[in-house]
């Protein structure tokens, strides 16, 4: 089930009741987003698949126009989230590191949404979250844009559930600058902000576990909540190199989404060219199992094997293994 902004704002407020934490798989492929949500079937767990802007453009969605990218992303989970299979799984959709000149234009898309033919039936899917990559952005640009997306979802009348980020490379982020950025952009704009990644020690790429500090997680999932004067989860950004405990200990203090991409990268690409060298004979000119070794399910098969255990390794560490059931309940209250 593909989820709308307020149900996964719903989400986010679930995830931190019950002390766990969401998946953010950044899926850049078909067959990404398949296997991600074959391994939240599989132990009943919320997901989330996420994109950036050069997974939008490259040559599985966009083709070099992240608005075609973006609206056939949002079509496949349409179809899947509405599958016998995956009906049962809680889906977001969310828009990660979108930044540059199209930034603006793009997330107001993701907001207003993106019109899709189904049969001759006219449908218009929206993300179901959206995030703002600030790293580039000074203090007064950063809230100018949160507010004109908030403005964009006011003037749509549309639903929107916005993460807001701080410079999550740069180190821990003072409390003196969440409460510039994130308390300021909350009265600007009250009620739309769900999430806050501030920087926490944590860095992109792998190998980053060295400067985690849960700690910085504790102070400031209580000063955004204090801020906003509601319960405010812990976008956890860099968490490649983090292992079991300490993906825990960051669910204990607070983060309700952690993101997931270069350690993800890495098991897929891995697990393919493993395929790859163990198939040379069988990928040469006349070879009797050319074609079956040859086709993408061959390697894709193989990649699943190897990937989809991970992604539910990673999900039990996070807590999220068995709660799709209680969310479910949830939102029908």
């Amino acid at each position: 089930m593909l989820l709308t902004p307020t149900q996964t704002c719903t989400l986010f407020k679930h995830a931190l009741a019950e002390h766990y934490a969401i998946l953010a798989v950044n899926a850049d492929s078909p067959a990404a987003v398949v296997d991600a949500l074959e391994a939240a079937r599989q132990c009943q767990s919320p997901v989330i698949v996420e994109t950036s802007l050069w997974q939008l453009m490259g040559h599985s969605f966009g083709y070099g126009d992240p608005v075609l990218g973006m609206t056939q992303y949002l079509a496949d989970l349409a179809v899947l989230g509405q599958s016998k299979r995956y009906r049962d799984v809680p889906i977001v959709y969310h828009t990660d590191h979108i930044k540059g000149p199209m930034t603006v234009s793009l997330l107001q898309r993701a907001i207003r949404g993106l019109d899709v033919s189904f049969g001759g039936q006219e449908l218009r899917l929206s993300a179901s979250s959206v995030s703002l990559d600030s790293s580039e952005l000074s203090v007064e640009e950063n809230l100018a844009t949160i507010a004109t997306l908030c403005e964009t979802a006011r003037e749509a009348d549309v639903e929107a559930t916005l993460e807001m980020e701080a410079g999550v490379d740069d180190g821990v982020t003072s409390l003196d600058e969440a409460r510039a950025l994130f308390g300021a952009a909350e009265r600007a704009n009250p009620g739309y902000l769900a999430l806050w990644a501030p920087g926490v020690g944590t860095k992109h790429g792998l190998g980053s576990a060295g400067g985690f500090e849960p700690e910085a997680v504790a102070r400031h999932q209580t000063l955004a909540s204090e801020l906003a004067g509601r319960p405010i989860g812990i976008a956890l950004h860099g968490s490649s190199g983090l292992d079991t405990a300490q993906l825990q200990a960051a669910v204990a203090a607070g983060v309700s989404k952690v993101n997931w991409s270069s350690e993800s990268l890495l098991i897929r690409s891995g697990a393919a060219r493993e395929f790859y060298l163990d198939h040379q004979e069988q990928l040469t000119k006349g070879h009797a199992n050319f074609k079956e070794t040859a086709m993408d399910n061959g390697v894709q098969s193989s990649v699943s094997a190897v990937y989809v255990p991970r992604v539910v390794e990673r999900l039990k560490a996070l807590g999220s293994d068995g709660k799709a059931a209680s969310f479910m309940e949830a939102l029908a209250e």
